[in-house]
């Protein structure tokens, strides 16, 4: 019997917590339909009896208090809503008992945002980890010593797991199905909860906004100006004469600011551009590549894939109206 641990946060998703209960019941079920002893032993643990969610509108009942667990098999800690640094102060006495289950042998995974306070641990320091893409830009702030994974929907790292953003945390589940059971299980579940179970990126999904909560005005500026001219190609060096810098001072503090090189930077902003043009306009893929600056058709296309995993017809395909309409 394999003994999973639902941690019922304070500012937490409900659905991070009905989801993974209802999965591990459902494979449960699955597994007595064919004539064996369920393997799951499921729990909702908390630090109090009843966590009161989305300003009241919803309570969860825990089935056991954090105290009275002292061997688990696998923590599971689900999605946090809201301001993350007054969700992780609302869950300071969550921290040291998954550190100690941790000790004890128990495997931890965190849902979504749930890496927020998964991080807090120190559990992550020096290892992988993913979560939301919008809010990649705050846990590099906040956690520098974890490596956060841009794109990644399922992080695996000596027994610690992490998924990317909202939904994604269903393939999280469906891995950890998989690594319990076998894979015809893991199969039968996503195709029970209807899940594309081999998803591994979430990046089609991301929008790329830039890192601009940092204190170098001068790189701000260079940001801006990328944004401004997004049909040129500038080079490294223009840009940095442009801004009165050596290539390598300016390439250093553009990296230490933005998380980007320069290079990346020019990259992500001209594909959002891109991306957006796809999503609203009739315009054919000839016509977008040259308005953010691109003459060759391939370079394009290697690296509209590259940062969203998909090409650009495939991406227009998917996310313009028009062209279903058509």
């Amino acid at each position: 019997m394999k003994h999973v641990s639902i941690l019922v946060p304070e500012s937490s998703v409900m659905q991070a917590i009905a989801d993974p209960q209802y999965l591990f019941s459902a494979v449960n079920h699955f597994i007595i339909q064919s004539g064996q002893e369920p393997l799951f032993d499921v729990q909702l643990v908390g630090a109090k009896k009843e966590i009161t969610l989305n300003d009241g509108l919803y309570a969860v009942h825990t089935e056991v208090l954090i105290d009275d667990v002292k061997q688990t098999d696998l923590v599971i800690i689900p999605a946090l809503f809201g301001d993350m640094e007054h969700a992780i102060s609302l869950n300071k006495k969550l921290i040291p008992w998954i550190v100690e289950r941790h000790k004890q042998g128990a495997e931890v995974a965190s849902l979504c945002l749930g890496a927020f306070l998964f991080a807090s641990t120190g559990l992550l320091n020096g290892k992988k980890c993913s979560t939301h893409w919008g809010f990649a830009n705050q846990f590099r702030s906040m956690f520098p010593e974890v490596e956060l994974v841009d794109g990644r929907i399922v992080t695996e790292e000596h027994h610690l797991y992490s998924s990317g953003g909202a939904t994604s945390y269903w393939n999280l589940l469906l891995h950890l199905v998989e690594k319990y059971t076998d894979r015809d299980m893991a199969i039968l579940a996503a195709k029970y909860f209807a899940i594309d179970i081999d998803r591994e990126s979430q990046s089609v999904f991301a929008m790329f906004k830039g890192q601009k909560s940092h204190t170098d005005a001068t790189i701000r500026q260079a940001q801006e100006f990328i944004e401004l001219h997004i049909d040129e190609r500038p080079t490294v060096e223009q840009l940095a004469e442009k801004f009165g810098m050596g290539r390598r001072t300016f390439e250093r503090r553009f990296k230490q600011a933005t998380n980007n090189s320069v290079l990346e930077y020019i990259q992500r902003i001209k594909v959002e551009a891109a991306k957006r043009t796809f999503e609203s306009s009739r315009k054919n893929i000839n016509e977008v590549m040259f308005d953010v600056g691109y003459t060759d058709t391939k370079a394009f296309r290697n690296t509209f894939k590259k940062v969203t995993g998909l090409t650009p017809v495939e991406y227009r395909n998917k996310y313009n109206k028009q062209v279903h309409l058509n």
